[in-house]
């Protein structure tokens, strides 16, 4: 199945590249390997705002983190035109907004990782990550991930 038909079967549009909102580019590819600046999350189309831990909890933040995903994709395709040529998900890195006491920010991530997983199959799904409590993400965001993918 391409990616293009799972992508589909989720109901799944993929949207366009969102302009930075600093000094940056959306995307930079050396070689095979494409790395995608961070996205916030976003809901209704303005920054998903909130802090895991006080006011908002990890299901929400896991959701928050699959938008970004999907968000992610979006930017993906602009940078190499079609997803089928990804190889694989090499890794993500995600940015939590959370208390000090907050300490499920992988469970958060996962929501990525899992869609990584489904739409790309076990195999180039798979990625290393890491995944961090942060004391604030610009707009207030409550998550924002970087993407590096490995293409043809």
């Amino acid at each position: 199945m391409s990616v293009y038909d799972k992508l589909s079967s989720l109901d799944i549009t993929l949207p366009p590249v969102s302009a930075p909102a600093a000094a940056y580019v959306p995307y930079v590819q050396t070689g095979k390997l494409v790395f995608l600046s961070g996205h916030i999350a976003k809901k209704d189309g303005k920054p998903w705002v909130g802090q895991l831990g006080a006011t908002l909890g990890t299901e929400e933040g896991k959701q928050a983190a699959r938008a970004i995903a999907i968000d992610l994709l979006g930017t993906l395709q602009a940078a190499i035109g079609d997803l089928n040529k990804v190889k694989r998900i090499v890794k993500v890195m995600s940015l939590v907004n959370s208390v000090g006491t907050f300490t499920e920010q992988h469970l958060v991530t996962n929501g990525a990782s899992e869609f990584f997983a489904e739409v790309f199959g076990p195999e180039k799904g798979a990625h290393a990550r890491s995944a961090f409590g942060v004391a604030q993400i610009p707009m207030g965001a409550c998550v924002e991930i970087e993407l590096i993918a490995e293409v043809e």
